[in-house]
C-alpha cells in the first residue's frame, strides 16, 4: 500500500513593518492599535487565502519580528505538482489595511502594497525546500527622506507530505467497499458493514408489561413509534480488511435527540460516536481511539457543528472542532499544526502537520466520502481503517443531525 505524492507549502512568520505615518499619506490614517491589517495570498489555479498580520516594531532588515502569524498554506497533489514543477510560479502577497469586508458595497480596506515570492517545487518531493525567509519590500518604492518603505516579513517553505487516499464506493449507510486511489488506479482495501439496530432488549421490555388486548397493543406500538421518531440511536459501521477481519468501528454511543421544544440536535446535548480499534487479537474486544460529538448549529448559516477528541487512558484531547454548512457540506480536517497553535497540545502527532481530511456532502446529497490520511500516521492497514471509520461517522452525523421534522432514508431507519 503506497502513498500518493503530496507537498505542503507552508507560509508562516508573517509580520508587517510600516514607515512613519507622518511621511506617508497612505498610512496617515493607520494606527497600529486600532487598524487591522491582513494579507491576501494567491497562487495560480488555487483559491486565495487570507491571513491577519500583526504590526512589528522591528526596524532592521535583519531583525526578527516580535509578533508573527501564519497562513493556512497550500496542499499540492500530484496534478498540482505537475503544473508547478520546472518553472517559477509566483506566490503573491497583497497587503491591506482595514477590515476584510465591505460596507454598503464598498471595500473598507486599502491596499498597502504587494510582494512576490517565486517558487519551484521540483525538489520538494524528496526534501524540505526554503524559498524565502526574511523581509520583503511592498511594491517598488525606495527609501525616501531616510524613511524605509513598508515591508512584510514571511517564511515560505515546502516539505514532502505523502498521503494515502481512499474513497467510499457508496454512501456509508449502504455498506460500501472502500477503495485506495493511486493516480488512476482504484484498488479495494476495506469493506464496511452498517447497521441501525436499536437496543432490542429495552424495546422488548417496554412492551412486556402491556396487556395483550388489540386496542392497547395498537396504542402501545404507536407510542413506541412516536418515541423512536424523536431519537436516533444504535447506528454502527464496522470496517473490515480484505480477509474479512474487523479492524475499526464507529459506534453511536450517545443518541441524537432534539432539544426540548425543538426539532434539532443542540450543542448543549450533542450526539456522540466512539471510534474503536481491536483490543489485541480478540475480534470481540474493542478499545476506544477517539470520540466524535456532533450537533446542529443555530445562526445565520445552518451548520453541522462537531468536535473530535483523541482518547487517552485518563481523558480526551480535543484535536478538531469546527462547523460546516449543512447545505453545501465541507471538509472534516485534522491538522496537528493548527491544533498545536489553538490548544498548545502535547502529543506524539505534534510537528507532523496534516493528519487527515474527509469530504462531507450537504444534506440530502449523495455522499461517497473522499479521505486523505498523512502517511506518517499509518504504520499498518488498521491505522488507516480508524480514519476511514471516523470519516464514516462524520458523514453519518450529517444525517443524524437532520431536523426531526424530516424523514430519514430507509437505510437509516430501524426495523
Amino acid at each position: 500500500m503506497d502513498p500518493c505524492p503530496f507537498v505542503r507549502l507552508t507560509i508562516e512568520s508573517l509580520a508587517l513593518n510600516l514607515p512613519s505615518p507622518t511621511n506617508s499619506s497612505t498610512l496617515s490614517r493607520i494606527h497600529p492599535s486600532t487598524t487591522p491589517c491582513f494579507c491576501n495570498i494567491s497562487i495560480p489555479n488555487f483559491p486565495s487565502q487570507t491571513a491577519l498580520i500583526h504590526l512589528s516594531s522591528s526596524s532592521s532588515s535583519s531583525s526578527t519580528p516580535d509578533t508573527t502569524t501564519s497562513a493556512a498554506g497550500f496542499h499540492l497533489d500530484s496534478a498540482a505538482l505537475r503544473r508547478l514543477t520546472g518553472k517559477p510560479t509566483p506566490l503573491r502577497f497583497s497587503v491591506y489595511a482595514g477590515s476584510n469586508g465591505t460596507t454598503c458595497g464598498i471595500k473598507s480596506s486599502k491596499l498597502l502594497g504587494r510582494a512576490v515570492v517565486n517558487i519551484d517545487v521540483k525538489n520538494s518531493l524528496s526534501r524540505s525546500v526554503m524559498f524565502h525567509s526574511g523581509w520583503l519590500e511592498l511594491g517598488k518604492k525606495k527609501k525616501k527622506n531616510g524613511v524605509e518603505p513598508a515591508r512584510i516579513h514571511l517564511v515560505v517553505r515546502s516539505e514532502p507530505d505523502p498521503r494515502f487516499v481512499f474513497q467510499f464506493g457508496g454512501e456509508p449507510e449502504c455498506s460500501p467497499v472502500v477503495f485506495q486511489i493511486q493516480e488512476n488506479i482504484r484498488q479495494p482495501v476495506f469493506s464496511c458493514k452498517f447497521s441501525a439496530d436499536r437496543n432490542s432488549r429495552s424495546r422488548c421490555s417496554s412492551l412486556s408489561d402491556v396487556a395483550i388486548t388489540p386496542n392497547r397493543w395498537r396504542m402501545s406500538l404507536k407510542s413506541v413509534r412516536e418515541r423512536q421518531t424523536r431519537e436516533r440511536k444504535g447506528w454502527m459501521i464496522i470496517v473490515h480488511d480484505l480477509s474479512g477481519s474487523p479492524v475499526a468501528t464507529a459506534s453511536m454511543v450517545t443518541p441524537f435527540v432534539p432539544s426540548p421544544g425543538s426539532d434539532r440536535v443542540s450543542r448543549s446535548n450533542p450526539g456522540a460516536w466512539l471510534i474503536l480499534r481491536p483490543n489485541g487479537a480478540s475480534v470481540s474486544s474493542w478499545k476506544p481511539w477517539g470520540r466524535l460529538e456532533a450537533w446542529r448549529e443555530r445562526g445565520p448559516i445552518d451548520g453541522l457543528g462537531y468536535k473530535f477528541e483523541l482518547m487517552t487512558e485518563d481523558s480526551g484531547i480535543p484535536i478538531a472542532e469546527s462547523t460546516m454548512s449543512v447545505k453545501k457540506g465541507g471538509q472534516f480536517c485534522i491538522d496537528y499544526k493548527v491544533m498545536k497553535e489553538c490548544y498548545g497540545l502535547c502529543s506524539r502527532f505534534i510537528g507532523k502537520g496534516f493528519v487527515m481530511s474527509s469530504s462531507v456532502e450537504g444534506e440530502g446529497k449523495t455522499s461517497k466520502p473522499f479521505v486523505q490520511v498523512g502517511a506518517q500516521h499509518v504504520t499498518c492497514m488498521a491505522d488507516a481503517a480508524l480514519f476511514v471509520a471516523l470519516s464514516a461517522a462524520i458523514d453519518l452525523s450529517m444525517d443524524a443531525c437532520q431536523l426531526f421534522s424530516h424523514k430519514l432514508r430507509k437505510e437509516l431507519c430501524h426495523e
